[in-house]
Order: C-alpha cells, then sequence, then structure tokens
C-alpha cells in the first residue's frame, strides 16, 4: 500500500534532524522509493545519507519546497530554532504543504510551532514516535499522530515507512501527551523492573533465571525481554539517556498539573532519575538505574556474561 502510494503521488520529502534514529528512518524513507532532501545541524554526519541518494542543504528553509518536511530534534529550542530561527523552515516566503514533528517536546511548543506554520498555510502534525534505532531495525517502530484529518490521510504512507503501526489519535496536540504518557511509563517501569531485579538477585536467583520466567509470564512484553541484556551483562550503551527520561518526566507532570491529575508513582521516579542525574549518570542508558538500586542493598552486582536475546528479530517481510 506504501509503496503505491509513493509511486502515485511521488511525495517528496524533507528531513530536519538526521541524529541516530532520524538517520536510520530517512534510510527506510529512500528504500521506499522517496526523494529525500535532509538537513542536520553537523552535515558531516549526513554524508551517508546523501551516499544511499538522499540530497543535503544547508539551512531548514531551503526543505520549504517540499511536500512534507519531516522534523526530529531533541528538545522545544532545538525545535523552535529549526522551524522559526535563523534560516528556519518557515521563515522564507513558500512552506511545504506539511510537516510532521516526531519531536519529543512540550505541547505548549507545540501549539506555538502549529500556528506559526498554519501562519505560512502548512499543515502541521504532530508524530511522536516509540523505539529506539534498534526497534527501528527491527521494523518495530510505532507512530501516533495528532492534528488535521486531512493532513494526516495525506502524510499517514509516509509515517508507515517507519516500522509497522500509525496511530491517529486526535486533533490538536494529543500525540505529544500519548507520547509523553508513554516514556513516563516507560521510566517508571524501568525502576520498578530494577528493583524487582535486585530483590530476587539478593534472595539468590539469577538476573538471568528471573528474567527468563518474567518475559515468559503474563507480564513479560516487548520491553522487558529488550532490556534484559542489559539487565543481565550490564551493557548500558545508550539508547535513552536519564537526562532525557528526567525531560520527559518533567513535561509528564507539567501535563498532570495542567489537567488536574495526580501522578505520585510519576514524581516519586522523577526524583529517582533526576538524583541519577545530578550524580552525573548522564551517558549511560536509563537501565544503568539497576545499578543504584543494587548499591542502596549493599550488592556487588556483576555481569552475568549469559546468552540472552532482546526479542528485536526483524519483522518478515
Amino acid at each position: 500500500m506504501a509503496e503505491q502510494t509513493t509511486a502515485e503521488q511521488g511525495l517528496r520529502i524533507g528531513w530536519i534532524g538526521a541524529g541516530r534514529m532520524g538517520a536510520q528512518l530517512v534510510t527506510r524513507l529512500l528504500k521506499a522509493g522517496y526523494d529525500v532532501a535532509v538537513y542536520n545541524r553537523t552535515a558531516a554526519k549526513a554524508q551517508p545519507l546523501v551516499e544511499q541518494g538522499a540530497t543535503l542543504v544547508s539551512t531548514p528553509v531551503e526543505l520549504a519546497d517540499r511536500d512534507v518536511v519531516c522534523v526530529m530534534v531533541s528538545a522545544d529550542a532545538d525545535l523552535e530554532q529549526v522551524l522559526t530561527g535563523e534560516g528556519g523552515l518557515l521563515t522564507g516566503t513558500s512552506a511545504p504543504r506539511c510537516i510532521a514533528d516526531s519531536s519529543t517536546v512540550s505541547t505548549g511548543v507545540s501549539e506555538r510551532m502549529r500556528a506559526a506554520a498554519e501562519e505560512k498555510g502548512a499543515a502541521f502534525l504532530a508524530t511522536p514516535v516509540s523505539g529506539n534505532p534498534s526497534v527501528i531495525a527491527a521494523g518495530k517502530l510505532t507512530v501516533a499522530a495528532s492534528g488535521p484529518r486531512e493532513a494526516f490521510d495525506r502524510v499517514e504512507p509516509v509515517l508507515a515507512t517507519y516500522g509497522r503501526g500509525v496511530t491517529y489519535v486526535g486533533e490538536g496536540e494529543v500525540a505529544r501527551l500519548v507520547k509523553i504518557a508513554h516514556n513516563v511509563m516507560l521510566g517508571v517501569v524501568t525502576q520498578t523492573l530494577a528493583e524487582v531485579t535486585v530483590l530476587v538477585e539478593k534472595g539468590g536467583v539469577r538476573r538471568a533465571d528471573f528474567l527468563a520466567f518474567l518475559n515468559d509470564s503474563v507480564m513479560g512484553s516487548v520491553f522487558t525481554r529488550y532490556k534484559t541484556p542489559a539487565f543481565v551483562n550490564l551493557d548500558f550503551t545508550p539508547t535513552f539517556t536519564n537526562v532525557l527520561l528526567q525531560k520527559d518526566f518533567d513535561l509528564g507532570l507539567t501535563e498532570g498539573k495542567r489537567l488536574g491529575v495526580p501522578l505520585p508513582v510519576t514524581s516519586v521516579t522523577r526524583n529517582i532519575v533526576a538524583q541519577e542525574v545530578g550524580s552525573g549518570n548522564v551517558e549511560l542508558d536509563f537501565a544503568s538505574l539497576l545499578l543504584t538500586v543494587a548499591r542502596g542493598a549493599g550488592l556487588d552486582i556483576r555481569s552475568e556474561n549469559a546468552e540472552v536475546g532482546d526479542g528485536l528479530e526483524p519483522e518478515s517481510a
């Protein structure tokens, strides 16, 4: 379906933000047959995409003639910079038909950027994703989208190339709330998983054995399987850092206050993550919360050097 739509519509895609995730998603778009032009703050990092067929531009505004421009940057200030800052996408005389923004940012900034886009005649979709580079490689990335339904219907085939699922969740900024809620749960589950894993290890059970049991039970999930190698073998190569997790907890608590929803477990876990950041744990994967729980329990935790899978076998073609 997506390949037919590509051939029929011939949509020209712009991409802003070719980091670890963005670069992989651009690769998927190129393989699907899309004409893609890319802007990245550090141009050299986008060179491998040029070798795959992408066009490289030096400023975001050079993408204004594209049908759809996809954005994936790190934070509120970054999104404002690439859209309305000097040389930003919306600073020229024209604008793309649609902007699909996958950055994890606040609803307030998203609202301002939506208004700026609409003033230029561009539809604006919030399109946050769930996953990381390994999830993308396995074809299991999912997307939540909100904004004008007509724009979503036009862009859905583009988003469908990202992975296995695209869900339209409503108008306005609600997709931002969906992603923030997702990441809050991500942090709370990881802290809980760290606590119970240390609990059973201190009681004499190997982490590999406990997680094998858990992953086969009704409590197991794609996420617990994915984090099993990190927990068992203490490999904390970053997929998502505590710095980013703290940001998302803060966004979640802000939304809770705005909507009048108490989030006591979120608040406690946020403080644990903030202590990690304050103590210098800013580069390791957030699964390293396991180490802090172990230290608090007086447990000398070590790699079990076990062969365990992450459950991310690629989807069959």
